[in-house]
C-alpha cells in the first residue's frame, strides 16, 4: 500500500519541485523514531509526529522558492541535532532506530502494517480529492490562485501528506533510500508518458515491481546477506538512467510525426475544398443547362 501512496505523492513532489522537501523529510523522520524509542514508543509515532511537524513549519516558514529552501535546510539541521541528543540519551541497543535508518521491510510488525494500511488509505483518498486544484496548482500557480484555488492551503497539506508518505516508505527502504519509493518510480513514469494519470498507474506499478523484485533477489539470490534495500534502489536507477538518456530521442520523434502531420493535414483539407468546389460548380453548370432547355 505504500508503494502506491509514494508513487502518488511522488507525481507531485516532482511537479512541485518539492524533491529535497522530501529527502529532508525522511531525515526529520528518523529524529522523531529517535525520540519515540527513547520514551518507549513506536519509532513509526515519531516519524509520523515528527514529519508531519517539519511539513507544516515548511509551509508556514515560506512563500518563495529560495526561503523554503532556507526553511528546510534550517529545520533539518534542528531535527539532526535532535536525533544525535535522542540516540545518545538512549542507554539501550536502538536495534529499531537503526532499522529505520537502513530499512528493514522483513521486520516489520503487524502493528505498523495496519497503521501504515490506514494511513495509506486515508492519503489516496485526500488525493483523489484534491487531485485536480492541486494539479492545476503545481504547474500553474499564478493562474490557479486567480481562479480562487486556495493554493497556501494547498502547499501545507499537500506537505502533510508528503510526510505521510515517507514515513510509510521509511519503514520499507529506510531514510537513506526513502527516494527511491518516492522519486524513482515516478520520474521514471513521468519521462514515459505524460497524462497525469496514466504517469501516477505507471509509477505505482513500477514501484510494486521494484519492491517485489527486490525482495525476491535479496532471499533467493543473496540468500538474505543483502539488505532488500540494495536491491530495491539498484532497480529503480537501472531503469530510470536507459529511460533518461533514451527519453529525448523518443520525445524528438514524437515532435517530428506532429509536424509531418501538420504538414499533411492542410495539403488534405485543400484537396477537400477543392472536391467540394467542383461539386457545386458542376450542380451549378447543370442546373444552367436544364434552365436553357
Amino acid at each position: 500500500m505504500c508503494r502506491i501512496v509514494s508513487a502518488f505523492v511522488g507525481y507531485f513532489l516532482i511537479a512541485r519541485g518539492l524533491t529535497f522537501a522530501g529527502h529532508a523529510l525522511s531525515h526529520i523522520g528518523f529524529a522523531g523514531a529517535a525520540g519515540a524509542v527513547l520514551l518507549g514508543l513506536s519509532p513509526l509515532t515519531g516519524l509520523l509526529v515528527f514529519t508531519i511537524g517539519a511539513g507544516v513549519g515548511i509551509s508556514l516558514l515560506s512563500k518563495k522558492t529560495r526561503e523554503r529552501d532556507l526553511a528546510i535546510g534550517i529545520i533539518l539541521t534542528f531535527a539532526l541535532g535532535l536525533g544525535i541528543l535522542f540516540l545518545s540519551l538512549y542507554s539501550g541497543y536502538a536495534e529499531r532506530v537503526y532499522a529505520i535508518l537502513f530499512g528493514d521491510i522483513l521486520g516489520i510488525s503487524q502493528m505498523d502494517v495496519l497503521v501504515t494500511a490506514i494511513f495509506a488509505a486515508i492519503t489516496v483518498v485526500i488525493l483523489l480529492a484534491l487531485f485536480r486544484p492541486l494539479l492545476f496548482s503545481s504547474f500553474d500557480s499564478q493562474v490557479a490562485e486567480a481562479r480562487g484555488v486556495p493554493v497556501r492551503s494547498l502547499a501545507v497539506g499537500f506537505l502533510v501528506l508528503v510526510a505521510i508518505a515517507v514515513s510509510m516508505s521509511v519503514q520499507v527502504v529506510g531514510v537513506l533510500l526513502v527516494f527511491t519509493l518516492l522519486v524513482g518510480p515516478a520520474a521514471t513514469a513521468m519521462r514515459l508518458v505524460k497524462h497525469p494519470f496514466l504517469a501516477i498507474g505507471l509509477a505505482m506499478v513500477l514501484g510494486v515491481v521494484y519492491v517485489w523484485l527486490g525482495i525476491f533477489l535479496a532471499i533467493n539470490v543473496a540468500d538474505a546477506t543483502w539488505p532488500p534495500a540494495f536491491f530495491i534502489s539498484t532497480l529503480s536507477f537501472g531503469v530510470y538512467l536507459p529511460v533518461r538518456l533514451l527519453s529525448p530521442l523518443w520525445n524528438e520523434r514524437r515532435k517530428q510525426q506532429r509536424v509531418e502531420a501538420e504538414q499533411q493535414a492542410p495539403s488534405v483539407s485543400a484537396s477537400s475544398e477543392q472536391e467540394q468546389q467542383r461539386a457545386v460548380e458542376g450542380q451549378t453548370l447543370a442546373r444552367v443547362e436544364g434552365s436553357k432547355r
